[in-house]
């Protein structure tokens, strides 16, 4: 037998034990991850100009590469009223950031051999059975006609939206008024209403369109939140805590925010009817959704729109997905798993008019969505109702961030913006 040098066979072995805990998000000098600190300031430049102009009350931008944090900065405000500065451990409203979040409770629940990924969902949730999918519509009474849905919406077809279930408050005309009809909300909520009693119900309402036809952004991540909830025994809420926030170290990420951290909560700001001034959003701003949610102790754990969260938490949640499925030490995903999260899961359909892809969870940039922004092809991202945006770039290694609270947001460029400035910073 060949033996390896002492020194050779104890490196192999830091090198493993380095390798199985992952990369942790840690400061880091912009210079060494071959970034440029004047470049970078550009992003300062932008972002102020953007507050001092009244598009955006504040903001929290967040950069970091191989695990090293090269740029978090809070700018603006909180609360105008209040006076109170935007800092960078502020709890945003990150809504349908949710949903990669429940998506990944999904797969390592699957990875448990609980269910298979094309099992119809009605094995689980019963009043999926029988699909319905909607025919025609009369807008004067709500009143609709159906025909059968060729086959049974799948755990998968949830996974990447291609299911026909739409979205309640936000998506089409026809099913906004169904959904309204029927009490189905879009998660936002307040009132001590259950999760299971609205998918119950959704279950028995019709589809927009045959299950795998098409990409429409719905509630289905809601419908899968609840899946979690019947295999596991337990409420979304407590299986996101135990299973993924104390692992993860996410201590500041909620579905309803404990009292202690009600002063970190940003306020959400809306354009007023001139669109020339930011003014605190009401009751009248958005009819039906509640604002102030996070601080009302609900039960309503909504896994397609309900949590809140830090660019900090958000960001560790990501680096897990960029190591592979693990964090300081805690596995939550085998990297097959994750692969199968990042890659394109609906085949011919397209996302948007980049032409980017769904995989189970995320969006992800094919080549042809690169050439819009640059963000590197097979990086996965999302965002959220109020302003908030991630993505991650595997080849690159990067968790980016950039976090507002703002609905309507006519000045959402600033996102785009954002992704241009950090791929020019880099060298």
């Amino acid at each position: 037998m060949i033996k390896k040098p002492i020194a050779l066979v104890f490196a192999m072995v830091i090198s493993f034990g380095v390798f199985s805990q992952g990369v942790t998000l840690q400061p880091g000098n912009p210079l060494t991850e071959h970034f440029s600190p004047e470049r970078l300031q550009r992003i300062d430049k932008v972002i102020k100009q953007y507050v001092d102009s009244g598009w955006v009350v504040g903001a929290d931008a967040f950069i970091a590469r191989n695990g090293k944090i090269v740029y978090n900065k809070a700018f603006g405000l909180a609360d105008i009223d209040k006076k109170i500065p935007m800092r960078t451990d502020e709890i945003f409203r990150i809504a349908s950031q949710t949903k990669a979040i429940t998506s990944v409770a999904v797969m390592m629940l699957f990875e448990e051999g609980k269910f298979l990924l094309d099992d119809p969902i009605s094995r689980y949730i019963p009043s999926f059975a029988h699909p319905k999918v909607l025919a025609e519509f009369n807008p004067k009474d709500s009143t609709y006609t159906t025909v059968a849905a060729r086959r049974e919406v799948t755990i998968r077809d949830l996974l990447t939206h291609t299911s026909g279930v739409d979205y309640a408050q936000i998506g089409s005309n026809s099913m906004k008024a169904i959904y309204a009809k029927n009490g189905i909300y879009a998660g936002f909520l307040s009132e001590k209403l259950l999760l299971g009693d609205a998918i119950n119900k959704l279950g028995a309402l019709p589809l927009v369109h045959q299950p795998g036809e098409k990409f429409t952004y719905g509630l289905s991540i809601d419908v899968l939140g609840y899946l979690v909830e019947k295999v596991s025994g337990k409420s979304l809420d407590q299986f996101f805590k135990e299973r993924i926030f104390t692992p993860l170290g996410m201590n500041d990420t909620y579905f309803y925010l404990p009292q202690s951290k009600y002063p970190r909560l940003a306020e959400v700001y809306t354009p007023d009817k001139q669109y020339k001034h930011l003014v605190k959003w009401d009751k009248t701003t958005f009819p039906g959704v509640d604002f102030n949610y996070p601080l009302s102790n609900g039960t309503y754990y909504a896994g397609g729109a309900g949590l809140n969260s830090t660019v900090q938490d958000y960001a560790t949640f990501l680096q897990m997905m960029l190591n592979g499925g693990i964090y300081n030490g805690h596995r939550l995903l085998s990297r097959h798993t994750v692969e199968m999260m990042t890659m394109n899961q609906i085949g011919n359909l397209n996302l948007n008019a980049e032409g980017n892809k769904f995989g189970l969870g995320f969006e992800v940039f094919t080549k042809s969505g690169q050439a819009k922004l640059g963000e590197t092809e097979g990086s996965f991202s999302w965002g959220g109702f109020y302003g908030t945006i991630y993505w991650a770039d595997p080849k690159e290694h990067m968790v980016c961030l950039l976090f507002v609270q703002e609905w309507p947001y006519p000045h959402g460029e600033l996102s785009d913006k954002f992704k241009v400035l950090v791929y020019s910073a880099l060298e």
